[in-house]
């Protein structure tokens, strides 16, 4: 019997244009991955995490999956608007999903699609996009990270800092691999040490170039903005 040929993938996922289910806010989205093993049987695989009042969200959390070369794996990707602490999904508002093959996903690299709902419906103007890639290298690398002097972005309080990691794509662009906690009230916070593998943080490319960006959620504002701080 031949062994079957398989790679592993890495899915980073991004959404644009949710619909807002919150009143007096936005929507608090994850996505959640489904895959799907027989007929319209599916099971969840993994979640991102979830980003508080934003309707663009770009994930850090990925998914690694097993790709089988020819052989046909129906993914779908689900967006949830997250308001509870429980783990079930069917106390939260949902947002959207697309469904496709991983091989369409790996053939195409990037793959850019509108959020239907579950009468196949458009979900306002809510699309995906899911960009793959190949993971060639198991190392990673781990982060100490701490900032001083911070600027004061809050009217009352400091600021709540966090970091954003983001590697450089072929086409030019930036895609964010990782985001640390949110430190509170702090202008020079120390962030709890973390581990990136390689591959996500810069293909497996020492000399690849990454970008840091330090941000702040400016709780106080209404609409839980964010503010940029610097960038490394």
């Amino acid at each position: 019997m031949a062994a079957q040929c398989v790679t592993k993938v890495e899915l980073n996922v991004s959404c644009d244009n949710l619909l807002d289910k919150d009143i007096g806010s936005k929507s608090d989205p994850l996505c959640v991955l489904f895959l799907n093993t027989s007929g319209q049987q599916w099971y969840e695989v993994e979640r991102t995490e979830r980003i508080k009042n934003c309707l663009n969200p770009r994930f850090s959390k990925t998914f690694v999956i097993d790709y089988y070369f020819e052989v046909v794996q129906k993914l779908k990707f689900g967006v949830y608007d997250i308001d509870n602490t429980t783990i079930e999904l069917s106390d939260d508002d949902f947002l959207g999903e697309h469904e496709c093959t991983l091989g369409q996903i790996v053939s195409s690299k990037k793959l850019t699609r509108p959020l239907v709902l579950r009468n196949g419906q458009p979900a306002g103007k809510g699309s995906i996009t899911i960009s793959a890639e190949e993971v060639k290298d198991n190392r990673v690398v781990l982060f100490e990270m701490e900032a001083r002097k911070l600027d004061n972005k809050d009217l009352f309080g400091k600021s709540d800092p966090y970091l954003e990691f983001h590697k450089q794509t072929s086409d030019g662009n930036w895609l964010m691999v990782h985001r640390t906690e949110v430190i509170k009230n702090n202008l020079n916070p120390v962030w709890r040490p973390f581990k990136i593998s390689l591959n996500s943080l810069c293909y497996g490319d020492m000399d690849k170039t990454i970008k840091v960006i330090s941000t702040c959620v400016q709780v106080d504002s209404p609409l839980y903005q964010r503010n940029w701080l610097g960038s490394v």
